[in-house]
């Protein structure tokens, strides 16, 4: 008789023994990919909440500017029906760009503009306006022009001009979580933040202004008139250009 095949068995999957180590990889792995995925679905939501707060102080403030230009249409009409001139208030914040470089420059004004962080030709700083910012500006008026910045002027340079200073590192203002991280605790989150605070000269003014790099300008489109270190009133550049400092900067962004 022929002899009976023998049969061989091969272990299944299920009894293959897996080395404990791998088990433990295997289970971290798990362990580490639902965090980061429940960590992802707080972040999503912690994003739409601060979008939310973002987009809500933005509608506010632009009310906040339409009541405010609404009132200044309002006295200035009653002062006409009256017959009289409607003065609006002094600047609180003026846009100063350095018009010369270091040469011929005395030692208080060239201190003065260290102070203003205007160290190079073309660059532009917020100020806020008082006795002693008046005081260096009037003693520097020959090398700079400055100006009332307005709503517009102000939202330009920042959205196009626009960089942080960190570390002593000049650093481009691309995401709104850059400026929370160094002015949240001012309540500052977003740049329409910091153009508000700029723009009503508001109590974190300084907060905002120097969290900002001086803005590097261009040359004006057209050049300077006959010549910028001639005073504004005499058809120069330098000096007070009170509103029309707008259309210089303009021209220069």
């Amino acid at each position: 008789m022929p002899a009976a095949p023998v049969k061989t068995s091969v272990p299944s999957a299920s009894s293959v023994l897996v080395p404990e180590t791998l088990l433990k990889k295997r289970k971290s792995d798990v362990k580490a990919r639902e965090e980061k995925q429940a960590k992802a679905v707080e972040l999503r939501k912690a994003r739409k909440q601060k979008r939310s707060v973002v987009f809500k102080r933005a509608e506010q403030y632009v009310k906040e500017y339409k009541a405010l230009e609404r009132e200044q249409i309002r006295l200035r009409r009653v002062a006409k029906s009256k017959g009289d001139f409607y003065v609006p208030g002094e600047p609180r914040v003026a846009f100063v760009v350095r018009l010369r470089g270091i040469s011929n420059i005395a030692p208080k004004p060239k201190k003065i503009l260290q102070l203003l962080r205007l160290l190079q030709i073309n660059n532009g700083v917020f100020v806020k306006l008082n006795n002693a910012t008046m005081q260096m500006l009037r003693l520097v008026e020959p090398y700079v022009a400055y100006g009332e910045p307005n709503l517009k002027t102000i939202r330009e340079l920042l959205y196009k001009r626009g960089y942080a200073k960190i570390n002593r590192q000049r650093i481009p203002i691309t995401d709104n979580n850059l400026i929370e991280e160094h002015l949240g605790k001012y309540g500052i989150i977003s740049v329409e933040d910091i153009v508000h605070e700029i723009a009503t000269a508001g109590p974190n003014f300084k907060a905002a202004t120097t969290f900002l790099w001086p803005f590097k300008l261009s040359s004006p489109t057209g050049g300077f008139r006959r010549r910028k270190f001639i005073n504004f009133i005499q058809g120069g550049d330098a000096g007070d250009h009170e509103s029309n400092i707008n259309r210089l900067v303009r021209r220069m962004n």
